[in-house]
């Protein structure tokens, strides 16, 4: 990307942030807090502009230097608009003026694309949990199964935590920008599983508003994804503060990587506590509870760095998608 490519595409990005009308104060105040983290005078000022409603979608358009840049802000404002489910009128309304704004004519999979979206956000929460294994190869015998020592019925959960944290950091080196999306409902049908083992009876809305507590709320994660793809890193200082350290210098998508296994990891074992103790803890002992957690995954992040890399290098995308949008099943399936 170039570098005068990078303020119109943030830009068209807390355009589609903002395009529903709806920001909930604790929406509000996500928003603040990662645009504060894009850092530097020139965005501060960006992101007034935005939110005052002097910056309009063609102008920053217009700014677009090439196809490239132009398909990935329209990837992104997606990512943002399906980020919180269903896309509304307003919100399909600006992908339309976008799009048009760019010049798209429909042969580049763009509509392809609003499909995974689509899909992604209305993904059910009762389906097997997500396998980054690689499938084996056509025609292969089916190997016979080892037989499975008994585990406690924490160490299964843990287990399960510990590998969904490890697809989620996974998906973020990927380079398709759809694959960030893919996290939320990995994170949802996470803390719908955990639940379900506990004996309770969740909706897409009760895991939303737990996501919302802790903090890490869909249209956040997304565009907390979306600045570390468009800034390519954290030179500026924008994320070191997201884990601590832990990352250093290195590049953007793995700095996304580090944030994704911590954030699942911490919501998963979060959950597991909350659920365990019959929902029971208050918003802050909850937040309390997320945050030591995130504190044990970012000791634990250095030692499995190389497990999310191997992930990544064989996660197959289009099956992984497959197993999302896949037909709902019972949680004990």
């Amino acid at each position: 990307m170039e570098e005068q490519d990078r303020e119109p595409i943030i830009a068209i990005c807390l355009l589609a942030a903002l395009a529903d009308g709806e920001r909930t104060p604790e929406e509000q105040e996500q928003f603040a807090r990662i645009t504060a983290r894009l850092g530097g005078d020139e965005v501060a000022a960006l992101v007034g502009r935005v939110q005052r409603g002097e910056l309009k979608v063609a102008e920053a358009a217009q700014q677009l230097g090439s196809r490239e840049s132009r398909r990935t802000a329209y990837e992104m404002a997606v990512a943002m608009i399906y980020a919180d489910g269903e896309a509304n009128l307003r919100e399909r309304d600006f992908l339309t003026e976008l799009k048009h704004a760019i010049d798209y004519n429909g042969t580049d999979g763009v509509e392809s694309l609003h499909e995974e979206a689509a899909s992604l956000a209305q993904a059910p929460l009762a389906g097997p949990t997500p396998d980054a294994s690689p499938p084996p190869p056509k025609g292969a015998p089916r190997a016979s199964q080892p037989a499975i020592p008994a585990v406690s019925h924490d160490t299964a959960l843990d287990t399960m935590i510990r590998q969904q944290a490890l697809l989620a950091g996974a998906l973020e080196l990927l380079p398709q920008n759809i694959a960030s999306l893919a996290i939320i409902p990995i994170q949802m049908r996470l803390v719908y599983r955990i639940g379900a083992d506990y004996g309770q009876k969740l909706d897409a809305a009760q895991i939303k508003d737990l996501l919302g507590v802790l903090g890490i709320g869909a249209a956040g994660q997304v565009l907390d994804g979306v600045a570390r793809r468009i800034l390519g890193g954290l030179g500026r200082g924008m994320f070191g503060r997201v884990l601590g350290g832990v990352m250093g210098g290195t590049a953007g998508m793995v700095a996304g990587a580090g944030v994704s296994f911590v954030s699942t990891y911490a919501l998963g074992h979060a959950a597991m506590q909350y659920y365990a103790q019959g929902r029971r803890l208050s918003p802050a002992d909850l937040r309390a509870l997320f945050e030591r957690f995130r504190g044990d995954a970012e000791a634990l992040l250095p030692k499995v760095q190389q497990e999310i890399h191997a992930q990544s290098r064989h996660l197959d995308l289009s099956r992984l998608l497959a197993t999302i949008r896949g037909p709902a099943l019972t949680p004990d399936s």
